[in-house]
């Protein structure tokens, strides 16, 4: 019921300016006087309401920003388990991707302005399918419990990554402000790990864990570095007009970068970047797919010819890990000595194995570590062999789901990286502006970092890896959808 226009119009406002100041200035006291006799009596748990009301009302107003702070905070973020819990959660990271999935799936019934093309994507489709069959294999699962946490983790991590992160990407702008706050999270860990591995004398054996507790080991701390290094060398060389203070800051963070992926001594990490350095030049020089598919079919025949050959020479290299760096390169062909690598073939071998008995459906998400103990060969195990599987899964993205998911989990999830890829260099080719068309190579590069790696480790049921894997291919998509036909972009 409306009020009489005149009196509407007399009628003083409950809350005018003064009004205002005079119940904030109140709430404020009062906040400060509770609290001040609550530290008094060593209850510090209300020193937080400011920050958790800041952050309530940020959820339901500026949900960018959330997706924002979660790229931040995830070089950061620490797995609980560290601290002797048996629940795996990485803090604070997961709880806020939880509620933003949460949160997003509402505003879907309740606000009609998410653009519902987004849902019809071909990559879109890829992703319904990847886990539609992750779900059916959770029912099939020979650990249904772990299966479907694993799932859940799954969804938090994918869907407000992925479906809400296009949404963000469609004010271009939120791009670079993506790729540095993860970069920009990433500093203060690096700048920890360096000081640990310096205080240990900078040894091969300080590497392994000087990132602790952020990241498990080298080889993931590694993999994320390279995520990021060839995006952010990108708007390093880029020829925009920008402020030397501008350049200065981003040449300073890429050889921090740099300098980080370099004493991660993580072989993979530095073949990945390698991968995506080649990529690059197939793209930029415009070799054909047929030519590259042709040689690499030329390439494995031989290898295939002359295995004997190559296996008899891969095992006299004696070349173990090593401080130095060219010989710590030289290990990386070494099957015959180096545990590292050994052990990373006996828990393919367990994969394969895995994967022959229950080729359909797997052992079901989330399972390798429990089920694959007797499936190791005597002759595969080495001195860093575990069977309570709490030293990694199978050291491959792409077998463990094989040997989880079945053969039709590997082939949704290669259908994402293929559309992707089909995607990215659709973009490349028909984009019509210059920032589109970068930003959409520099997080491809960035991409194939990560295709490269994920034959040698898995991560993507980590914060670390899925936020800015699932995040890049967002990105990637709203370029498509959004921006690649219009004529000038402001960076």
């Amino acid at each position: 019921m409306e009020f009489p226009k005149k009196q509407q119009k007399n009628k003083a406002p409950l809350l005018n300016e003064k009004n205002k100041i005079l119940l904030s200035s109140g709430i404020s006291i009062l906040y400060i006087l509770i609290n001040t006799i609550l530290i008094a009596n060593e209850m510090y748990w209300f020193s937080l309401l400011p920050i958790i009301v800041v952050f309530a009302f940020t959820f339901l107003y500026r949900l960018d920003f959330i997706y924002i702070l979660v790229a931040l905070l995830t070089p950061m973020s620490i797995d609980i388990t560290n601290f002797g819990t048996s629940v795996g959660l990485a803090m604070p990271t997961e709880p806020i991707l939880a509620a933003l999935l949460v949160v997003f799936v509402f505003k879907l019934f309740h606000d009609k302005s998410y653009d519902r093309k987004i849902f019809t994507h071909p990559i879109s489709y890829s992703i319904y399918f990847y886990l539609i069959w992750m779900f059916i294999t959770v029912i099939t699962s020979v650990e249904i419990a772990v299966s479907i946490k694993w799932f859940v983790a799954k969804l938090w991590l994918i869907i407000p990554m992925y479906f809400f992160g296009i949404a963000v990407f469609k004010d271009i702008k939120n791009i670079p402000r993506f790729v540095w706050a993860y970069t920009l999270g990433f500093i203060p860990v690096i700048i920890f790990t360096i000081s640990v591995h310096a205080a240990n004398g900078f040894s091969d054996h300080a590497a392994h864990w000087a990132m602790s507790p952020f990241f498990n080991d080298h080889t993931s701390y590694g993999a994320m570095l390279a995520m990021v290094i060839p995006i952010i060398f990108g708007f390093t060389i880029s020829p925009e007009k920008r402020s030397q203070n501008t350049r200065l800051f981003t040449f300073i963070a890429l050889a921090i970068l740099i300098i980080a992926i370099y004493f991660s001594i993580s072989r993979a990490a530095w073949l990945s970047l390698l991968g995506a350095m080649g990529v690059y030049f197939m793209i930029k020089f415009r070799i054909k797919l047929a030519w590259v598919l042709t040689g690499l079919f030329v390439v494995l025949a031989v290898a295939f010819s002359f295995k004997e050959q190559i296996i008899m020479k891969m095992e006299k290299n004696k070349q173990d890990s090593s401080d130095n760096f060219v010989e710590h390169v030289q290990s990386v062909s070494n099957i015959a000595t180096d545990a590292s690598n050994l052990e990373r073939i006996n828990r393919w071998n367990s994969a394969l194995r895995l994967f022959i008995e229950k080729p359909i459906f797997g052992w079901g998400p989330g399972t390798y570590q429990f089920v694959y103990a007797p499936y190791q060969s005597v002759a595969d195990k080495t001195v860093i062999s575990t069977n309570v599987g709490n030293k990694g899964t199978a050291h491959s993205e792409y077998l463990l789901i094989l040997s989880e998911e079945g053969v039709f989990g590997l082939l949704s999830f290669v259908i994402i990286l293929i559309l992707v890829a089909t995607t990215s260099l659709r973009v490349y080719k028909e984009s019509k502006n210059k920032i589109a068309r970068k930003y959409n190579l520099l997080l491809f590069l960035g991409l194939i970092t990560y295709y490269a790696h994920a034959f040698l480790n898995n991560f993507l049921d980590t914060d670390k890896a899925a936020v800015p894997f699932w995040g890049f291919i967002a990105a990637i998509v709203a370029i498509d959808l959004f921006h690649k036909d219009k004529k000038e972009i402001e960076e």
